[in-house]
C-alpha cells in the first residue's frame, strides 16, 4: 500500500490546535518504530522523499510512498487502501475532507508550485517573458510536453486552459505529447523526443538532461497548493502526526524552496 503527505492552509502558518493534536494521540503509545503510508500526488512527492530521509533517520519510522494522480489516489481511496496520510491538491483534499476521510484538526496546508517551461539541456532559451513571448515560442514549437488533462491532474487542466487563453489550442494539438512528469513526461524532453515541455517545476528540477527555462508569466501562471492530513483510518496515528510535523516545520522550508516550491503565508 502507498501513502500520502499534507497541507498548510493559504495565509495560515499555524499548525494544528494544540487540543486537537492531544485527542488525536489520545489513548496510543509511543512505538518503537512504525511504517507510515503516504498517499500523494507526483508534484511534491520528490521533496517529501527528501524529508523522509531525515525523518527515518531521526525516528526510526519507515514512509512508504504512493504516488499518482489525484483520480487515481481517489479511486484507491474508494476501494478497501487506508494510507496513514494523503497529500493532495487544496481543492481536491476539499473533497476527502467532506467525506470524513480525514482525522480532525489535522489538516494542513504545506506549500505551493507553479507551471515552468523546460527544455533540453544545452539548447537555446525560447523567449517566455511575455503572453505574446511564449504564444509565438510554442507556436514555432516542433512538438509539446505537459500533462494529460482528462487523466486527473490539476496541471495538464491549467495548461490547456492556457492554451485556449492563448487562441493555439487548435494550432499546438497535432504536436502535443502528452504525459505526467512521474511516468516520464519530463525526461521526454531530456531524450529529444520533444522539444519543449510544461510541468510543474517541482517535477522538472529532478530530472537531468534538461534546464528549467523558467515560470510562466504572471498572467498566465496558475499555481497548486498542496494540503496534507491524517487519514481517518490511519493504522499508526502518533507517527503520521508526527511526519506531518516533520514536513510543515521551519527546518523543512529550505527543502520546499530548493524543490521548487514557494512557501504559504510569509517566509518560515
Amino acid at each position: 500500500m502507498r501513502r500520502f503527505l499534507l497541507t498548510r492552509r493559504a495565509g495560515g502558518a499555524a499548525l494544528w490546535p494544540a487540543t486537537a493534536l492531544a485527542v488525536l494521540l489520545l489513548g496510543t503509545k509511543p512505538s518503537a518504530s512504525a511504517d507510515v503510508s503516504v498517499f500523494t500526488t507526483g508534484a511534491p512527492a520528490e521533496v517529501e522523499k527528501v524529508l523522509a530521509a531525515t525523518f527515518t533517520e531521526t525516528t526510526g519510522h519507515r514512509v512508504l510512498f504512493t504516488a499518482g494522480t489525484v483520480k487515481e489516489i481517489h479511486d484507491k481511496l474508494a476501494g478497501l487502501e487506508q494510507p496513514d496520510i494523503v497529500i493532495l491538491p487544496a481543492a481536491a483534499l476539499d473533497v476527502l475532507d467532506r467525506a470524513a476521510g480525514l482525522r480532525p484538526g489535522t489538516r494542513i496546508d504545506l506549500a505551493r508550485v507553479g507551471i515552468g517551461v523546460v527544455v533540453r539541456a544545452g539548447a537555446p532559451l525560447p523567449d517566455i517573458s511575455t503572453a505574446d513571448a511564449l504564444r509565438d515560442t510554442l507556436l514555432a514549437a516542433r512538438s509539446i510536453a505537459h500533462p494529460d488533462p482528462l487523466g486527473g491532474g490539476f496541471a495538464g487542466v491549467q495548461i490547456s486552459r492556457m492554451f485556449a487563453h492563448l487562441g493555439i489550442a487548435d494550432a499546438v494539438k497535432p504536436k502535443v505529447r502528452l504525459a505526467y512528469a512521474f511516468t516520464g513526461g519530463v525526461s521526454q524532453i531530456a531524450n529529444g523526443d520533444a522539444e519543449i515541455g510544461l510541468f510543474n517545476i517541482s517535477e522538472i528540477l529532478p530530472v537531468k538532461g534538461v534546464t528549467l527555462v523558467g515560470p510562466l508569466a504572471p498572467e498566465l501562471q496558475s499555481y497548486i497548493t498542496f494540503s496534507a492530513a491524517v487519514h481517518a483510518h490511519t493504522a499508526s496515528p502518533e507517527p503520521a502526526m508526527s511526519f506531518l510535523q516533520w514536513l510543515s516545520d521551519r527546518k523543512a522550508s529550505d527543502a520546499w524552496r530548493t524543490g521548487g516550491f514557494e512557501l504559504l503565508g510569509g517566509e518560515r
